[in-house]
């Protein structure tokens, strides 16, 4: 296990990795997460009493498509470190396109969980990991501020395109909306062809064919520290998946009205982007690990102040701005603990394994979400996101007392 100091990554910029380079990628970021991973949560309502389809039958199409991004995890990644994002991210963008098309011509069941596998591969090829593993190619340890800056954008995806959805689909009703998504994929494809196809040469990976205590030691602490960031991963992504799913029936639910629902929940957006800017402005001194325990704090302050959110407007914008504020810095921590915690020469391998069990269990939470929700009520599914975000809290905590160098 590979365990630098923090202050190892208050880096000089890397020379291939320009700032014209991160504003590509984090446009395409926002762009990406807007018509794949929130489409659900703008049109899975509208898909519903169109296709005369049960929730769960709609909402379930998500589900298939992260379980088909933890299969492919690990091959995602092992193919980013062998050929580079450039190749892998441009072949996400079709998929992306070929997805929306897909899903805006599905009158059945079968046609609709298609075009939702192919958006799972997709995802998995184009959002933040298909990215971070991109940059820390090309970049190493000196990708740290890259990854940070380009999930600026990326945050206000939710922002962006849930409202842009609605716009649209009062428009030209959901299915022209969807196909709209597809020319908006089409726009990332010159976006991820800027990626250079270059390698970050630094030390190869150590060694543990030592003997004895220290390999035992070593070993130990490479399989700690995989499973607390698997976990963490985990249990964060599950909350993701739910929210970024129902997060607008909930503050609806709640009591809020159908538009202010919306509009709420679209802070969450902004309260992410915000959390991210002020890393990028004031986070050049703090320890990653301090950091990671932060945006862990705050995910079950959050959803404390969610459960007050149908009879008080202000607890309800804490609950959205605060649960994105958190979920924005975990973005990030996810992208850049890693290259403390593992060799950077293998980030996208090694990653996407440790990946794999948070997509898979994340495939389950917009069902299970529902089917809470329908039935024992809004304040049980808040119940449930609160537990989780204490056992990511939990993480955390055990992360920082175990790696943190002095």
């Amino acid at each position: 296990m590979r365990r630098a100091k923090a202050g190892s990554l208050r880096e000089t910029p890397h020379p291939l990795i320009t700032r014209w380079l991160v504003l590509w990628l984090g446009l395409s970021q926002l762009i990406c997460w807007g018509i794949s991973y929130y489409l659900i949560g703008g049109f899975g309502d509208l898909i519903a009493a169109d296709l005369g389809w049960s929730r769960s039958l709609v909402f379930g199409g998500f589900s298939a498509a992260l379980v088909v991004m933890s299969v492919v995890s690990s091959v995602t990644g092992r193919l980013i470190d062998r050929h580079g994002g450039r190749a892998v991210m441009t072949a996400g963008s079709c998929l992306l396109a070929l997805g929306c098309v897909g899903l805006s011509l599905a009158h059945d069941v079968v046609t609709y969980y298609a075009a939702w596998l192919v958006l799972g591969l997709a995802m998995r090829a184009t959002l933040y990991d298909a990215a971070f593993a991109s940059l820390a190619r090309i970049g190493g340890p000196q990708a740290r501020r890259p990854i940070s800056q380009i999930t600026l954008l990326g945050g206000l995806a939710s922002t962006t395109f849930w409202p842009i959805g609605e716009g649209l689909s009062s428009l030209f009703g959901w299915r022209g909306a969807v196909l709209a998504y597809a020319g908006f994929a089409l726009m990332t494809v010159p976006l991820h062809l800027a990626i250079p196809n270059a390698r970050h040469e630094g030390a190869k990976p150590a060694s543990f064919a030592s003997s004895g205590p220290v390999r035992k030691e070593r070993e130990g602490g490479r399989f700690l520290a995989a499973l607390l960031y698997a976990g963490t991963a985990a249990l964060a992504n599950i909350l993701n998946s739910g929210m970024s799913a129902h997060m607008i029936p909930i503050l609806a639910g709640l009591g809020l009205t159908a538009s202010a629902a919306v509009w709420i929940a679209t802070l969450r957006g902004v309260g992410q982007s915000a959390a991210r800017l002020c890393e990028i402005l004031f986070g050049k001194s703090l320890d990653p690990y301090d950091l990671n325990l932060g945006a862990c704090l705050a995910l079950p302050v959050s959803f404390v102040a969610g459960f007050w959110s149908g009879t008080s407007l202000i607890a309800a914008i804490v609950f959205a701005l605060v649960y994105g504020a958190g979920n924005g810095l975990l973005t990030i921590t996810r992208g850049t603990l890693p290259l403390l915690l593992f060799e950077p020469r293998e980030y996208g391998t090694i990653v996407g394994r440790l990946l794999a069990p948070s997509f898979l269990l994340s495939a389950a939470a917009p069902l299970a979400y529902a089917s809470l929700i329908q039935s024992f009520g809004e304040r049980m599914a808040l119940a449930l996101s609160l537990g989780l975000a204490l056992g990511v809290f939990v993480c955390a905590v055990v992360l920082r007392l175990r790696f943190k160098t002095k």
